[in-house]
Parts: structure tokens; C-alpha cells; sequence
């Protein structure tokens, strides 16, 4: 209990003009100050609060809802009693939101339209056959739509990434592990035909000694003359060995022209030129 005996004036004032606070426990709190009385002008729109126990996403998920729930067979549905049950929602939406219930209002006139058909009799047809049911295609329709749905929800249960699961991301410093350019194979091709372009401005020539023996190859004739009447001059050449070993292999014939140990002969001018061993008399 306060003392007011102990309080001034302006301090007897303030507390006169709070509320009679009970058990010290706020009604309510205002941008986090403490409400310890209903305000007397609060004004609440009728449609403030609203809840839906039922969510539909069309027409066809009402149907089905009311069907399974009715325990209804899909495929003999009783339709005076899916169309009024039908009929009752589409009532109660059609207060509240008349562009949502347009929807609904067009299944309700194809419920409408299939009661009529089945009040009707049958129509005529070929003898044996079966009449049509007017709600096959409405059965159809539901079936396909059920098979969806089922499907749409297996789907909702897997794994979702930002629901279920979040991704891993990891930061590297740029400066610990080096950012290297992407190389295209274009960028090889154009490097290669550079060192290509680059290898032709630079031409070295390599000289190398080649021990080539005159005897060696005086022999080598001798042996190719050995047991031949006459050996054409040309055959005695091997071009695919190079310049240098015809240039030896020439020198070599005439070293043994100039021992007398061959004979080179030709029949007439311009005729082909013939090398055979020397003739020894015996």
C-alpha cells in the first residue's frame, strides 16, 4: 500500500489517473506498453477473423473431399445428395468472395444438369447396347484428378531444398587457394598455331660428320659385281641413303677404274653406260 501522505501533489494526481490494476496482470499490451482495461472506442471489422477448417484448391477437390467423406462409391455416386451438400458451400463462399465462387457455381450447374439427365429416360440405343451414364465423364474426371493429387503429395514428402534441407556453402579466401582461369580448346589451338608461326621465323641447319670410307665402298661394288656379266651403272646407286654416300660410292668406282679393276663400257652414244670386273688372263 502507498503512503499518499508521503506524495505530492502532481504524484497524487498521476495515481488517481492510472487503473485499477488487479493482481498486477496487463490485459493486453500496446506497442509493448501494459493495457490493464479494454479500450472503450476499439473497433473490430466483422471480418477481422476468419477461419477456414477446410481448404479446397477447385471444385474437383470439393467434390472428392465430400465423397470420401460420405464414404460415397466414385463410381455409383448419389447425386441429390452430393449436389445439396455441394450447393450448401458453394452458399456459404459465395457471401464472401463471388469471384472465388464463380468457379464452384459452374461444377454446381453441371451437378444440376447431370441430376436432370439421369430424372430423364434413358435414350435410345442399338439394341444390346448399354445406355450411357450421364456421370461418367464427371467419374472420369474425379478419378484422374484423385491420381494427381496422390501423386502431387508423394512428391511434397520427398526432400525439399530451403524446407528440409539447406545447401552447404563453404568461403574460401581468395588469396589461399589461387582462382585459375578456364582454358576453351580454342585458346590451345590458337597457342599451337603461335609456336607453329614462331618455329618457322627460327631455322637452324645441323652439320654432322659422317665417316664415310672409299675402300669400304670399293669393296662393296666388287661384291655387287662378283658372279655378273655386265652390272647397269645406275644400279650400283642408292638414293635413299643420301647424297653424301653417292657422292663416295661414285668416287669409290672411279678409284677402281683407275686400278684396272673394272671396266666401264657403253655400245654407242646416249646408250646405257654398263660396269663389269676387269678381264684377267689366266
Amino acid at each position: 500500500m502507498v503512503d499518499t501522505a508521503t506524495l505530492n501533489a502532481g504524484e497524487r494526481q498521476l495515481l488517481a489517473d492510472m487503473p485499477v490494476v488487479v493482481d498486477q496482470v496487463a490485459v493486453a499490451r500496446l506497442y509493448g506498453e501494459p493495457l490493464f482495461a479494454m479500450p472503450q472506442d476499439l473497433y473490430i471489422p466483422p471480418d477481422a477473423l476468419e477461419v477456414f477448417l477446410e481448404a479446397f484448391e477447385g471444385p474437383l477437390d470439393l467434390l472428392l473431399y465430400l465423397i470420401r467423406k460420405q464414404n460415397f462409391n466414385i463410381l455409383d455416386i448419389p447425386m441429390a445428395g452430393l449436389t445439396r451438400q455441394y450447393l450448401s458451400y458453394v452458399d456459404e463462399i459465395r457471401h464472401r468472395n463471388l469471384e472465388l465462387a464463380a468457379e464452384y457455381l459452374l461444377m454446381a450447374a453441371m451437378l444440376i444438369e447431370i441430376k436432370s439427365r439421369m430424372l430423364l429416360p434413358p435414350r435410345q440405343v442399338a439394341h444390346g447396347a448399354e445406355a450411357e451414364d450421364p456421370r461418367a465423364e464427371l467419374v472420369r474426371r474425379l478419378l484422374e484428378y484423385e491420381q494427381m493429387k496422390l501423386a502431387a503429395a508423394q512428391l511434397h514428402v520427398l526432400p525439399q531444398l530451403g524446407r528440409d534441407f539447406l545447401r552447404a556453402q563453404v568461403t574460401i579466401e581468395q588469396s589461399v587457394t589461387p582462382r585459375f582461369p578456364d582454358v576453351a580448346l580454342s585458346d590451345l589451338q590458337e597457342a599451337w598455331q603461335a609456336i607453329l608461326k614462331r618455329a618457322t621465323l627460327v631455322q637452324r641447319h645441323r652439320i654432322t660428320r659422317e665417316e664415310l670410307s672409299v675402300r669400304e665402298h670399293m669393296s662393296m661394288v666388287l661384291k655387287k659385281l662378283q658372279g655378273q656379266r655386265f652390272v647397269e651403272f645406275e644400279s650400283l646407286f642408292d638414293p635413299a641413303k643420301g647424297a653424301s654416300v653417292l657422292v663416295v660410292t661414285f668416287i669409290a668406282l672411279l678409284e677402281l677404274a683407275k686400278e684396272t679393276l673394272i671396266d666401264i663400257t657403253q655400245a654407242e652414244v646416249f646408250a646405257p653406260i654398263y660396269v663389269r670386273l676387269a678381264y684377267t688372263p689366266s
